[in-house]
């Protein structure tokens, strides 16, 4: 038997209810809960912990962290990351595969797990990364060892970009396991960059990235993949949406349990509007672009009538370095 803990007459959030109520700790585990103010075993406690007119709140997982191990430490790494998310409340993430080398082979995806083994404070797992001519490593991955394939259907930080239509189509029919997808139009972003250019000149302004990486950018793309997920069966995860448009793709009509398509949307997209690239410049330049007010009600719309199913953090960062100029080399 462990350190016995009660935390008691917390207000505790669980199940999408919120009551008074205690929490018996055995050790690691949590071994009861109990509903109602001062209910709880008449036992001896080593410790207890008054909750009275605090939230307590289970474990966070956040899907989706850019923890830049290996070859980004000099940003972070799987050790100071996994201690601030644990100080945060967050005890489990799943980590991006857009690292440096990126992790687009068994070889490489062990190796983070070692690493995680070594340093991590919290549960984890790690997303391995697909590109135009890895399916056959992807289809090798043992699905019970894997969060899930993350597909760039546009490109944003690294190199991995997937616009190989034969291999899109691929990945959609065969991977077993959960596809996430970032989803950006590279030939709208293209066409859209090339024409501010032309019109304002190289030096552009951060008020133009959400110009760039538009609404349309990400519609496009993210509709694509919903179309494929459709077609195939696939178990589809769309990461960080950001548009009113896209909500429109996404069904809170079905238990989430038995849903295929999932969607997400990050805090950045919650808090945040275009109106704020004004006050903070690239400070909060991320990809997708932060988008209008609409926008931004929208998402939250779809956060409260379950049409988006997760926020997640999208921790992923940089030296304040990295965040200086234009809004193409920020």
């Amino acid at each position: 038997m462990g350190k016995l803990q009660l935390i008691k007459n917390a207000e505790i959030v669980n199940e999408g209810t919120i009551f008074t109520g205690s929490v018996v700790i055995n050790g690691e585990f949590i071994e009861a809960v109990y509903k109602g103010k001062d209910n709880f075993p008449a036992i001896s406690f080593d410790e207890i912990i008054d909750g009275e007119n605090f939230l307590l709140l289970p474990g966070v997982i956040d899907d989706q962290v850019h923890f830049r191990e290996p070859g980004l430490t000099h940003k972070a790494d799987l050790y100071t990351e996994s201690k601030a998310a644990v100080a945060g409340g967050v005890t489990s993430f799943m980590d991006m595969p857009n690292t440096r080398p990126p992790a687009v082979t068994t070889q490489l995806l062990e190796e983070k797990y070692r690493l995680a083994e070594e340093k991590s404070f919290a549960n984890y797992s790690f997303f391995m990364g697909a590109t135009n001519d890895n399916l056959d490593e992807l289809l090798e991955i043992d699905p019970h060892k894997v969060c899930g394939v993350k597909v760039f259907m546009g490109a944003s930080t690294g190199n991995m970009l997937v616009d190989d239509e034969t291999t899109l189509q691929e990945i959609f029919k065969n991977v077993p396991y959960l596809i996430a997808v970032h989803c950006e139009d590279e030939f709208t972003i293209r066409k859209n960059r090339e024409y501010y250019q032309s019109v304002y000149g190289e030096n552009l302004s951060v008020q133009f990235h959400p110009l760039i990486r538009n609404a349309e950018a990400c519609y496009v793309s993210s509709s694509k993949a919903v179309a494929l997920a459709k077609k195939f069966n696939s178990r589809l995860h769309v990461l960080h949406l950001s548009t009113e448009k896209e909500m429109q793709l996404f069904d809170n009509s079905i238990p989430l349990k038995s849903k295929r398509i999932t969607a997400e949307v990050c805090i950045h997209h919650l808090w945040f509007s275009d109106k704020d690239y004004e006050r903070f410049g690239n400070k909060i330049k991320w990809n997708p672009a932060i988008k209008s007010e609409s926008d931004r009600q929208a998402l939250i719309r779809a956060v409260n009538n379950n049409t988006i199913d997760i926020i997640a953090t999208d921790h992923a960062p940089h030296l304040l370095a990295e965040k200086e100029g234009n809004c193409l080399t920020a």
